[in-house]
């Protein structure tokens, strides 16, 4: 498919993919199998290219801030605080230190970060205080999800496996984040080993949703629950996150952010404890489109030390892409995009359902959106059931497999779902894999074939087949609980993602809402337990 309609006088999309080898590709990856956790290469690798990559260190990567953010550094966007540490109107230790006294204000509420570097930070700013200037990450204080490997810093994986873990080096996403000059706060809470919301390895329930602290049965989505809550929480400007099953889009919907799961290969996996190698993706959780786009634009990149990296279309200039296009008084879209809205997406009369048919008006007015009725692929239900998409689970187990030997009790909470990997059979999981491609083939040709970007009712079937996914707010319910929804792309389409949920940004205001500071600690302290996930219920929720 070739797309070139260009109404903002920028230049097109390059949209000419040879469908076919993208599924090449992708059998590839299916076939390769996982390295062995016990032995990873000795070094992980980033370069400078970082300060070159489009958009970066451009005019349109750092924003003017709202009047109403200045009293408060937290409220900030990440391209605001850019705005702000490039002019000197603050300092990355003033930054890092607000963020901070959130940290320990709050967070014995939110349980958002098991690891806090305070110090480290700390220093860390200083020193970014006395370098010039990186770009738009410059002193920027972010927060990790603790699968990610933190050279000399414990990365858990919130797994009894891994407590002891220290790693010698930085993950790459790390290391690139780091070398375009952002400060690492520390390490977040995840599902145990990346599998439910974040509970302890046991399954008792930690971190909650900022949006309602005072009701854990609220889900906050996982895994990437500590990202999420400590970015909603205004306890770190953005965040990173994995998924494999929804981990960054389900939790980006659950409390109000903007999660972007990239094309699979845009952002290395190396140094990334792996959950599911043909399904895991790293990505960012931040507070709108622009924000994710300077992440997105950091992580991603060629890895020696990843050959999923290696071989792709060059990164787009994803800032550019995220910044709204206007006519007069009016936004139009960067390029005409028509929105594919598969059937039933805004049926019914529950809050949901209403917040998307309120999404699809706002969409419709915008100019250069044409809303197109596209079809579920033939054999849909089928192809993306559980029975298709449990045939990851034995890529989960086959790394694990001394440890599955020795102890099932590392496994804690999580534990079924190793053993289910542990005893499927290679027919299964052989016959799933040629499903996988056919699902594959079939959303290219019988969705893609009549739109450029997709409404997705789950996240699960792009997670599947690599392709790239955006979630988002649209709404809240009537008690509070914010409202998001899913745009599924094509093959390393970010760029379009991002322009689309940008213009719908720009004509909204959800994105800007903030929930309010948890009770007091004395209130706190008398809080009921928040209950716990049985391994049974693990199962059934697992990514």
């Amino acid at each position: 498919m070739t797309t070139n309609d260009n109404p903002s006088g920028d230049q097109p999309l390059d949209r000419t993919f040879d469908r076919r080898a993208f599924l090449a590709r992708a059998a590839a990856l299916s076939a390769a199998g996982t390295a062995a956790l016990s032995a990873p290469p000795t070094a992980a690798w980033a370069g400078d290219k970082n300060r070159d990559r489009p958009g970066l260190d451009g005019g349109n990567a750092y924003v003017k801030p709202r009047p109403e953010a200045m009293a408060d550094p937290t409220e900030l966007t990440l391209a605001e605080a850019a705005w702000m540490i490039r002019n000197r109107k603050i300092s990355p230790l003033e930054l890092t230190e607000a963020y901070l006294a959130r940290i320990a204000a709050y967070d014995a509420t939110y349980q958002a970060f098991n690891t806090v570097l305070a110090d480290a930070a700390r220093e860390a700013a200083r020193a970014a205080a006395k370098r010039p200037n990186r770009g738009v990450l410059h002193g920027i204080p972010l927060a990790i999800k603790d699968n990610y490997y933190t050279a000399g810093v414990r990365t858990t994986a919130n797994s009894f496996l891994f407590q002891d873990f220290v790693p010698t080096f930085d993950a790459t996403p790390v290391a690139n984040l780091k070398a375009a000059g952002a400060i690492v706060l520390g390490k977040t809470q995840m599902g145990p080993l990346a599998t439910t919301r974040a509970t302890t390895p046991a399954g008792v329930i930690t971190t909650v949703n900022a949006w309602t602290p005072d009701r854990p049965n609220v889900d906050p989505g996982g895994s990437s629950t500590g990202t999420a809550t400590s970015v909603a929480g205004r306890m770190a400007t953005s965040g990173t996150g994995t998924q494999t099953g929804g981990s960054i889009t389900a939790p980006s919907n659950a409390q109000n952010l903007t999660g972007l799961k990239p094309t699979m290969g845009r952002v290395s996996l190396y140094g990334i404890i792996p959950l599911s190698y043909t399904r895991d993706h790293p990505g960012p959780l931040a507070r709108d489109a622009k924000d994710a786009a300077i992440m997105l634009t950091a992580m991603a990149g060629e890895d020696q030390n990843d050959p999923r990296t290696q071989g792709l279309p060059r990164v787009p200039d994803l800032i550019n892409a995220a910044t709204p296009v206007h006519s007069g008084n009016r936004v139009k879209l960067r390029w005409n995009t028509r929105v594919g809205v598969l059937p039933g997406y805004a049926d019914g009369t529950s809050a949901t359902a209403l917040a998307r048919r309120a999404f699809l008006a706002a969409m419709a007015a915008i100019r250069g959106v044409t809303l197109v009725d596209v079809p579920f692929p033939a054999d849909w239900s089928l192809l993306t059931g559980n029975d298709f998409n449990n045939v990851r689970l034995p890529e989960r187990s086959e790394p694990f497999m001394s440890y599955l030997r020795s102890d099932l009790r590392g496994f804690g909470v999580s534990v079924i779902g190793w053993l289910q990997g542990a005893t499927m059979g290679s027919n299964e999981y052989l016959t799933g894999q040629r499903a996988k491609l056919l699902l594959l083939e079939r959303v290219l040709d019988q969705i893609f074939g009549s739109c450029d970007v997709v409404v997705q009712t789950s996240p699960t079937p792009f997670d599947s087949i690599g392709l790239p996914e955006i979630g988002f707010p649209i709404g809240f319910t009537a008690t509070g609980e914010p409202i998001g929804t899913i745009l599924g792309g094509l093959p390393y389409a970010e760029d379009r993602l991002l322009s689309v949920v940008a213009a719908y940004q720009a004509v909204s205001d959800w994105h800007w809402r903030r929930p309010p500071d948890p009770a007091p600690a004395e209130a706190r302290a008398a809080a009921p337990e928040r209950g716990r996930v049985t391994a049974e219920e693990a199962a059934e929720q697992s990514q």
